[in-house]
């Protein structure tokens, strides 16, 4: 069977095992109503051998085969052969959901569009097809059920598809992302840019190489595709260019904004302290005007001494972060 993108190598085809029933835990079942009586019934008063469960070797839990079970234990067996699986307890969900999509009772429609919402939760960036193929649904039902998800708006900006290729969903975004780092750390490594921004490779050289001709890192083609805003008309030759070339830390939202959204800072405490001093120091130019004017007079002397040492130690950090981002390119 052809593994989705992303998922955890499993041992579906591990030698059987005979368990002791009531070693086994109860599935984490995609069927919101449980287990049908009628079917576990069934399945008990039949004379052939019931095929082997699924089970998380980890854990014990029933991943495929909650009727069988069922049906041996009403039966009297002891006893019941299993195969193993190995992975998270999100990807045996996944394989739960995939196994009742392909034999024994169909999930119902409220099953698999509550398992669609939870596959988004626990792998946001698989793409809607990669999902849908999962669940059994339609692109574009996965696709209404991510726009309701909570938390859609935080998601990443890239999607894996089913041939596990990764993707951005907005390709212009990426750039501008990679821009922002490249002007902001120019010596920043091609494949760091890459992974920060959502990004191939390719086209993470192409914006260096844009950037450096002095372009705008998202070609005309590009923006027009996808809804951006081309440069002024009535602009003269030249000006697009100068516009590009503007202060290296004028796109500061957008790479805190990338910052804030990569794994290796948000999950980790040492990462989200650097976050939180990030949101606090990354001020633009359009707020320095209302804290000025709103800063009483008599505070402007030691403030304005603060503020020269505070940007004397992250001028410090800067640069300790480029030796490091050196030493690892």
């Amino acid at each position: 069977m052809t593994r989705r993108a992303g998922s955890t190598p499993t041992s579906d085809q591990s030698s059987l095992e005979v368990v002791p029933i009531g070693m086994l835990r109860p599935a984490d079942s995609p069927r919101l109503a449980g287990e049908s009586d009628e079917r576990i019934k069934m399945l008990a008063e039949t004379d052939a051998a019931l095929p082997p469960i699924l089970v998380n070797r980890t854990t014990m839990r029933v991943i495929d085969g909650m009727h069988r079970l069922r049906a041996a234990a009403l039966r009297g067996d002891e006893q019941i052969e299993v195969r193993y699986f190995d992975g998270d307890p999100e990807t045996a969900f996944v394989r739960a959901v995939e196994a009742n999509a392909t034999h024994g009772l169909p999930l119902t429609l409220a099953d698999r569009e509550a398992a669609a919402a939870r596959i988004i939760a626990s792998h946001p960036r698989w793409s809607d097809r990669a999902i849908a193929s999962t669940t059994g649904l339609a692109p574009a039902t996965v696709a209404a059920i991510r726009r309701r998800s909570t938390g859609f708006s935080t998601q990443s900006n890239t999607r894996i598809g089913r041939d596990g290729r990764v993707r951005p969903l907005n390709s212009a975004e990426g750039r501008r992302r990679a821009g922002a780092v490249l002007a902001a750390r120019p010596d920043t490594s091609l494949r760091q840019v890459a992974e920060i921004a959502g990004i191939s490779l390719g086209t993470a050289n192409d914006v260096r190489d844009r950037l450096r001709r002095g372009e705008d890192p998202v070609p005309d083609g590009v923006r027009a595709k996808q809804g951006h805003a081309k440069p002024d008309a009535g602009a003269q030759p030249g000006q697009g260019r100068r516009r590009a070339a503007k202060s290296p830390y004028s796109d500061l939202p957008q790479l805190l904004q990338a910052l804030r959204k990569d794994p290796a800072l948000r999950l980790t405490e040492s990462g989200r302290i650097l976050l939180r001093l990030l949101e606090v120091q990354a001020i633009s130019s359009g707020d320095w005007e209302d804290l000025i004017s709103s800063t009483p007079a008599h505070c402007l002397p030691s403030v304005a001494q603060l503020a020269r040492g505070c940007a004397e130690t992250w001028s410090q950090l800067a640069i300790e972060f480029d030796k490091r981002a050196k030493g690892i390119a």
